[in-house]
């Protein structure tokens, strides 16, 4: 215990460094890595040592700026927190302590290369190799459950190395995922689905937008709503229904000018990660970014079926959606980012209305069907069509449909994607960032409202009026 509260007394000597930003010449932002001689994020006699982000930022557009500058905060701040953790003796095992420093950093780290891109640079390669941390030289771990004595710097058994993601993640596949463990059979898991009541003002009605199933084969791996005016911002291909010639430089001009597949005259753009058959047959992207060059290989899946369904509230009326109203529900890296912002539902028809499961793959008995469900926001704050977060304007109701102080109910879109032929297999995926190993728990779907007004008002009336439309 003696040692222990000397190494704590080092740890609270030890300095934090990270570089500060400086406008450089041409309206460049050079990050100032001198200041740190080339040093870690955390350099210290013991405690927790991370490599160093500002190092590999040679320059950011000044656009740029701020956003990088608050993440590179971000940054030091988890490490100080996490060290400050490890240093109190009760944080359990490093492996817990690292991994949920990984989980943060892995997040900070894609804000950082996304306002990059966005500023109109190139985006910063590998930045993700730097998420994990590791006891510095000189620490000596405390015996917990799950974790072994070791020497001086060595992380606990299976934990990861340096550049590798958290010990949840290792046993990885060569091809990045997913592993049979991301998989169970459907037929042995327990009902878990509960039907919503509705109450004596709920709105019943239904309204359905029928827009193919991306058969014509639109694809990008750009994220209008997430990263506007860059190319490949998804680093993952996406299926698009709805609006036609969407990508990330799509606006809210074009998507009203566009022609659509839907056959109401809908003009949004559904749009959501393809799934692959992994089983060796590789795609024309196997070498293209999005595709194969980040780990999203095999055969892109056309949908057998693609419901687009608008539904009502069990407790009141809803109001039209504000036209290019933009929602994303669920995360893209839900895996990083401790899950808060997961809503992955999977299932098998015939079990659709019984089980859904969020962080697994089922593997669906012959004659069913693989299901993706996404069911999005349904409430809005009444101002806003997009969030700086993009999900602080809209937000999910309760399990009575009561939304949160401050706004008010909308239609709920209902998104079901079903494939053919995967009956008994676990030879699929979806296709995610390379850091996301394909997991299922980071299946996510986006929307931009661009129904004519007219539209959403007949929208709106079918669902109030208690009348299944479309």
């Amino acid at each position: 215990m003696n040692q222990r509260h000397k190494v704590n007394r080092t740890r609270r000597k030890a300095l934090i460094a990270v570089a500060g930003l400086v406008l450089g010449g041409g309206g460049l932002v050079a990050v100032n890595a001198a200041a740190n001689a080339g040093s870690a994020d955390a350099r210290r006699a013991g405690g927790i040592v991370c490599p160093s982000v500002q190092d590999r930022l040679t320059g950011v557009p000044e656009g740029a700026r701020n956003e990088v500058h608050r993440n590179l905060d971000a940054l030091r701040q988890d490490v100080k927190a996490a060290d400050a953790r490890w240093a109190s003796g009760k944080a359990g095992s490093s492996r817990t302590v690292l991994d949920s420093l990984w989980s943060k950093r892995s997040a900070a780290l894609e804000r950082i290369e996304v306002a990059v891109e966005r500023a109109g640079a190139e985006r910063p390669r590998n930045l993700q190799s730097l998420a994990q941390c590791t006891l510095a030289a000189g620490d000596t771990q405390v015996k917990a459950e799950g974790d072994q004595q070791q020497g001086a710097g060595q992380p606990s058994p299976g934990a990861p190395g340096p550049g590798q993601p958290p010990a949840g993640e290792q046993g990885q596949a060569a091809d990045n995922g997913p592993v049979p463990e991301d998989f169970v059979d459907i037929t042995t898991v327990r009902p878990n689905v509960r039907p919503v009541r509705n109450g004596r003002s709920a709105s019943r009605g239904t309204f359905r937008s029928r827009c193919g199933v991306n058969a014509q084969g639109q694809f990008n791996s750009d994220n209008v709503i997430v990263a506007p005016g860059v190319t490949n911002g998804a680093h993952h291909t996406h299926d698009y229904v709805g609006a036609t010639g969407v990508d990330g430089f799509t606006t809210n001009e074009s998507l009203a000018a566009a022609r659509t597949t839907c056959t109401n005259d809908d003009r949004s753009t559904y749009y959501w990660p393809v799934l692959r058959d992994r089983g060796g047959v590789q795609e024309s992207d196997a070498d293209k970014q999005g595709g194969g060059a980040e780990g999203n290989i095999g055969r892109i899946l056309t949908p057998a079926s693609v419901s687009l369904e608008f539904t009502g509230n069990p407790r009141s009326r809803v109001i039209a959606m504000p036209r290019f109203l933009r929602i994303i529900t669920g995360d893209a890296k839900a895996n990083a980012n401790g899950g808060a912002n997961a809503n992955a539902r999977f299932t098998c028809t015939g079990f659709e209305n019984r089980v859904e499961l969020k962080d697994k793959y089922p593997i669906c008995p012959q004659g069913s069907r693989l299901m993706r469900v996404s069911k999005f926001q349904s409430c809005w704050d009444g101002k806003n069509t997009d969030s700086a977060d993009h999900r602080s304007h809209v937000a999910f109701a309760d399990a009575t449909g009561r939304c949160p102080a401050g706004f008010r109910p909308i239609p709920q879109l209902v998104q079901r994607v079903t494939y053919n032929g995967l009956a008994g297999s676990t030879g699929f995926a979806v296709d995610s960032f390379p850091e996301s190993f394909h997991k299922p728990v980071t299946d996510h779907g986006d929307f931009i409202n661009a129904m004519p007004n007219s539209l959403m008002k007949q929208a709106v009336n079918c669902i109030n009026t208690g009348r299944r439309c479309g």
